[in-house]
């Protein structure tokens, strides 16, 4: 089962929207390219809906609804940040329909987004997921550049 960790085995971790995968590395922006935050992988989207990449808890809605946050049951702390610079649009192209505390599996909707009010502003609409805490990871498999759907396999991460 997608997103759930089992004893001996690594989370996988699933795309949160049916895109062009990218490393991290790759992004636009060096808060993310540079790991500042943490590792994880980014999408170059084909479509505006957004799904969990892993299951947990929503721990964090930002108010201009740019960005959401997620934490497993082992206390992994996952952002979902969609697009760059987006915070400047103050929430005009993103509904959220998850709410603060509830549980989401790997896979469930979190948000919708429109992607041409993102590139008509000037905007990349990139959607990047980062393991923010990685003091709790003990490895996070490469990412394999490519096309994908969301809910498809991108990374496999291991606890200490």
């Amino acid at each position: 089962m997608f997103g759930l960790f089992k004893r001996n085995s690594k989370l996988k971790v699933v795309s949160p929207v049916k895109g062009d995968l990218i490393q991290i590395t790759d992004v636009n922006d060096d808060v993310f390219s540079t790991k500042m935050l943490g590792d994880g992988f980014a999408v170059e989207p084909f479509d505006g809906t957004i799904v969990a990449p892993l299951s947990g808890k929503i721990t964090t809605l930002f108010p201009t609804k740019h960005a959401l946050g997620i934490t497993t049951d082992k206390g992994l702390e996952v952002l979902i940040h969609m697009g760059i610079d987006t915070v400047e649009l103050k929430g005009a192209p993103f509904d959220i329909f998850v709410k603060m505390n509830q549980e989401v599996k790997a896979g469930d909707k979190l948000a919708q987004i429109n992607l041409d009010k993102i590139k008509q502003a000037g905007l990349a609409d990139t959607i990047i997921v980062v393991y923010t805490n990685m003091d709790l990871l003990k490895s996070v498999s490469a990412v394999d550049p490519r096309p994908l759907l969301a809910g498809d396999i991108v990374q496999e991460i291991e606890y200490k």
